[in-house]
């Protein structure tokens, strides 16, 4: 093709629609990209680090009825010029350009990403990586921006019920606990972990040595909690949190003696609107 014929390229997703129907969400879903996310300090590392992740995106924009279609391409562009460092602050910049890009009134970016924390071991002390599954959720729409943290935390549960009734032992499970909050400050996704551990009946680690493996049983037993307790334990602190201004904490048993799960929900806007 000669270079004057790039020019006369017809530009076919700018051209009108007669249908007169506007479309909610249109973009690119489930491409992955490499991203690098900012670490929270810890007592070892005063200025924290940086994680190396593969992130998940799914970018969409409000389309007008009067235009046949969007600009596909100009999703992927954003993403490249964002040299792969993501904070919250410059999540929010991409939702932004990818509006102002796309010429678009509405807009909506998801990140989702595996995310790394190293743990100690209760007794022994040894260090091991535990995951956690993260989502950056944010949107423009009529002409105000909002930004939401999503974090998944395994933790253990053990039946006050069972206990209670049982002379010996008393059954314990896995459990997700489902955190997304809507914030108005930043918030460190350790600070969800760390929020979330503590209103489990234990927390998990990666690795146990067995001292660490009797301290854990030991004191999941002693802190029993059922579906209902650790969602409203945890929407106890998030209610205190002033950073925060609307949440939903979800929890999932997946029960050692029944073949399905117990649920539970707690659903809050504390600035009412």
């Amino acid at each position: 093709m000669k270079a004057r014929d790039l020019h006369n390229i017809p530009d076919v997703q700018a051209t009108p629609d007669s249908r007169k129907l506007a479309i909610d969400k249109v973009g690119i879903k489930g491409i992955r990209h490499p991203m690098k996310i900012q670490e929270r300090p810890s007592s070892e590392r005063a200025t924290g680090g940086v994680q190396h992740t593969v992130a998940t995106f799914n970018m969409y924009v409000c389309l007008p009825h009067q235009f046949k279609g969007t600009h596909m391409s100009r999703f992927v562009e954003i993403l490249e010029e964002h040299e792969r460092e993501i904070t919250v602050e410059t999540f929010q910049v991409m939702l932004r350009e990818m509006v102002q890009k796309l010429e678009a009134e509405e807009g909506h970016i998801e990140m989702s990403f595996p995310y790394f924390i190293e743990k100690k071991a209760p007794v022994s002390g040894v260090k091991s990586l535990m995951d956690y599954e993260v989502s950056f959720l944010g949107e423009v729409k009529k002409g105000k921006a909002s930004f939401a943290m999503k974090v998944v935390v395994p933790v253990t549960s053990l039946c006050p019920c069972s206990k209670k009734i049982s002379e010996r032992g008393a059954h314990n499970q896995r459990s997700h606990v489902t955190v997304s909050a809507r914030t108005n400050e930043f918030v460190w996704i350790e600070e969800i972990v760390d929020l979330v551990e503590k209103q489990g009946s234990s927390e998990l680690y990666g690795l146990l040595k067995r001292p660490d493996e009797k301290f854990v049983t030991e004191r999941a037993y002693d802190n029993p909690k059922f579906v209902e307790d650790m969602v409203r334990d945890v929407a106890e602190v998030l209610n205190l949190d002033e950073r925060i201004d609307a949440y939903v904490v979800e929890s999932e048993n997946f029960e050692s003696i029944h073949n399905h799960s117990a649920y539970a929900l707690i659903e809050r806007n504390k600035r009412g609107r």
